[in-house]
């Protein structure tokens, strides 16, 4: 699909087919990159695709697909209106089909190998000439492994040559080539070569033999690469395939593509939603884990917003549809882990120097092998020359480090988004697991973002007739607060609802810049605000004094009320600590992190909220616009920072950190806010996305390791290094099942990562 972004239209992402190494996505991509009209390429080996941004006034993306196949490799344009999920669909297609002609390829080529290998032992073809009858089946047997089933090695290796590269093809296409060449000639002329005293020695069988091993890596290789996008199929799974809107008054049953923005969806106990929208009527617990990772079942009333694919539980409500098809929450989760998926981590780049240079390296070990053994080893030694040459280049194994960084990268994007964490690439992997500082936002972050009133005192020898209880005091306090902007005002009337105070209106409203509010309710002037609003009125808070000094301690912001020029009463109001807060500070202190809290509050209650969570370093009274400058701050301090915030007021300072880490609730604000994004607003989720990084580098750091030493070893066991100490001596058969292995070792090791579990390592 030409998946070009709305703000980016001279871009489009081409699925690419046939790329088995990182040799060979570096070919296409230098390719690309050199193709006049192409200003950048990214051909990425594990997602099978090329995205490249190019100038629409000098190529078309016909012309970039024809210059990816004259690489050698398939590529197809796909429809400009498929979604993610038919690119995906589309993807599994052709590793499906892949999947099946391997099979063939397999079944044919290890067939005629053990038939090989019986005629072998009864005429003694390979092992001391044998018959010519003998050496001829074989060659029967060969021609269609040859021909046929390892004839696209030989077909990319030629467009290698033509393109003055090489790649993994090139070492399996002349390691093969040769032994099978070599055996031909001495077939058709065996009696010129007897003749001449070298005997008719073979290889048709080993040709066959190291075919079907490739053939048998690649099919497993090809199979585990499916298993790396599961996270994504699951997401899409999460959508159900129908909705049940009102038509005509009446309730009908529609497919998903039908649905449209504005309808009325019914949804009874036990459903999945089919898309986001707003709940009209009704009210039900909503499990949004699916998507958030919140396991807690989220209430759901008129009013509030709801996600598309996450499951109602035990009530039944209609909502309006606001979002449908690729606009919905899902499907930019979809999107965004397929871009993450896509990209390459920086550690990658190490890899692709080595893979440049490595098939070029192996082909001259393989030519001094050669003169080694012709020169110095046991007659025959031009036979125990070729063959110890064909192994070394079989054996040689340039696939295993094309895998080591997009497979782990793969898996584990895929699972963050399944533990509710969207980490955007490869890069961000790489430098989150060295973050050593965290820097949280309060309101929000660390707690709910909610206030509520914690406590309501009244002042000693209040008259009745003035506020003579706490729902009296209360409910002129909502009064006035009602008409006010200010963040604690919501909870005052809250909690006066709650109490069951009827609502008052205020006149005569008047907001003093800095100690309160002041209005009349009943004919009552009253006020709300801080200790100098109180004496600029003319009353004495010295009464309440106390109180209030011990609440603001304790992390509550006390709000004095006065009735008429009286001290009436004290209001505590405190945005409660989320439950998990102290848990994952402790957790990343654990993890050698430190924790500093960034707020714009007044500095006790900032102290008194990290104190109840374990933050020991705080910064307050910092406004919005300076939260960035004291980000910078601690970065000259020579600290790798993750900032923790929202994603609105903090949005400069989530840029300036090295990773901005954005708190959401499934919102479209929490999608694309931050280079990771946790879709609950829980703090836990932040030490799941650094946990995640480090066990991902950890694993990367492993893959490329067993990929450089499975080299480093092999190539000079199969050189034969060892025979003149020990009489070893791998045969290319042996070679070929190795190299097979290497590479689904390190896929098989980059799965580990789907079982990752923050409460398995470190909760």
């Amino acid at each position: 699909m030409t998946t070009a972004a709305p703000n980016a239209p001279d871009q489009c992402t081409i699925p690419v087919t046939g790329m088995t190494c990182a040799a060979c996505s570096g070919r296409v991509q230098r390719t690309l990159e050199r193709t006049p009209g192409v200003t950048g390429a990214n051909v990425n080996l594990m997602t099978g695709s090329a995205t490249i941004r190019y100038d629409r006034g000098a190529i078309s993306p016909a012309g970039l697909v024809e210059v990816i196949r004259s690489t050698g490799y398939g590529a197809e344009l796909p429809s400009p209106d498929a979604s993610s999920e038919d690119l995906l669909e589309a993807q599994d297609q052709t590793r499906a089909d892949e999947v099946r002609e391997l099979r063939r390829k397999l079944a044919v080529s290890a067939t005629a190998a053990v038939l090989a290998m019986l005629v072998s032992m009864r005429s003694g073809a390979s092992m001391g000439g044998g018959t010519a009858l003998g050496r001829y089946l074989l060659l029967a047997l060969t021609i269609p492994v040859v021909g046929w089933a390892g004839r696209h090695f030989y077909a990319r290796a030629w467009a290698a040559v033509r393109h003055h590269s090489a790649d993994m093809n090139t070492l399996i296409a002349v390691g093969t080539g040769a032994a099978f060449l070599y055996s031909l000639v001495l077939t058709l002329a065996g009696s010129w070569f007897a003749a001449h005293g070298i005997e008719p020695q073979v290889y048709f069988e080993a040709v066959s033999w190291i075919i079907a091993l490739v053939l048998l890596g690649n099919l497993l290789e090809a199979r585990a690469k499916g298993q790396t996008t599961g996270a994504i199929r699951r997401l899409i799974g999460l959508r159900p395939a129908t909705a049940r809107v009102i038509r005509d008054g009446g309730e009908v049953e529609i497919g998903l593509a039908e649905l449209r923005i504005r309808d009325v969806v019914v949804v009874r106990p036990g459903e999945k939603l089919p898309a986001d929208g707003t709940v009209l009527e009704g009210s039900s617990n909503v499990d949004e884990s699916m998507l958030t990772g919140e396991p807690v079942p989220v209430p759901k009333r008129a009013g509030d917003a709801v996600i598309g694919a996450t499951l109602n539980q035990n009530g039944a409500f209609r909502f309006q549809v606001d979002r449908v098809g690729q606009d919905t929450v899902l499907s930019r989760i979809i999107r965004l882990v397929q871009q993450a998926q896509g990209s390459k981590a920086p550690i990658q780049r190490l890899a692709d120097r080595i893979s440049a240079i490595f098939v070029p390296v192996v082909l001259s070990i393989a030519v001094a092998t050669f003169v080694i053994w012709f020169d110095f080893g046991p007659a025959p030694a031009y036979l125990h020359g070729l063959v110890s040459a064909v192994t070394v280049l079989i054996i040689a194994c340039p696939c295993a480090m094309g895998l080591a960084v997009p497979t782990a990268v793969m898996v584990s994007t895929g699972r963050g988004a399944e533990l509710g964490v969207l980490i955007k690439g490869g890069e961000v992997l790489e430098r989150s697991h060295a973050i050593d500082t965290v820097v949280f936002d309060k309101t929000g972050t660390i707690t709910a973002g909610r206030p509520v009133v914690r406590s309501v005192l009244l002042a000693p020898g209040i008259d009745p007739e003035l506020a003579g209880d706490e729902t009296r005091l209360l409910q002129l306090a909502a009064a006035v607060e009602q008409k006010s902007e200010h963040p604690l005002a919501d909870a005052v009337v809250a909690e006066a609802e709650r109490r069951g105070a009827a609502a008052l209106s205020a006149t005569d409203f008047e907001s003093r810049t800095g100690s309160g509010i002041v209005g009349t309710v009943l004919g009552l002037r009253v006020a709300v605000g801080n200790a100098a609003l109180v004496r600029e009125l003319g009353a004495d808070p010295t009464a309440l004094a106390a109180h209030a000094d011990r609440l603001a301690a304790e992390g509550s912001t006390p709000a004095f009320v006065v009735v008429d020029g009286r001290l009436a009463g004290l209001l505590a109001v405190a945005d409660p600590v989320k439950p998990t807060s102290r848990q994952a500070v402790a957790v990343l202190q654990r993890l050698g992190i430190d924790t500093v809290l960034l707020t714009g509050d007044d500095r006790r209650t900032a102290e008194a909220v990290a104190h109840a969570v374990g933050i020991r370093r705080v910064v307050a009274e910092v406004l919005p616009d300076r939260k960035l400058e004291e980000v910078r701050r601690i970065q000259e301090q020579g600290k790798v920072v993750a900032m923790v915030g929202d994603g609105l007021n903090d949005a400069p300072a989530l840029a300036q950190a090295d990773v901005g880490i954005a708190m959401g609730t499934g919102t479209d604000v929490a999608i694309d806010a931050g280079a990771i994004t946790l879709m609950r607003g829980d703090p836990l989720g932040a030490v799941t996305a650094i946990a995640l990084a480090r066990r991902t580098m950890r694993l990367i750091r492993q893959n490329l390791f067993w990929a450089f030493i499975y080299n480093v070893i092999g190539i000079p066991v199969a050189a034969g290094v060892l025979y003149p100490v020990f009489g070893l001596r791998l045969t290319p058969a042996m070679g070929a099942a190795a190299m097979a292995l290497s590479s689904v070792s390190v896929i098989s090791n980059s799965l580990r990562l789907r079982r990752f579990s923050l409460r398995g390592d470190l909760v």
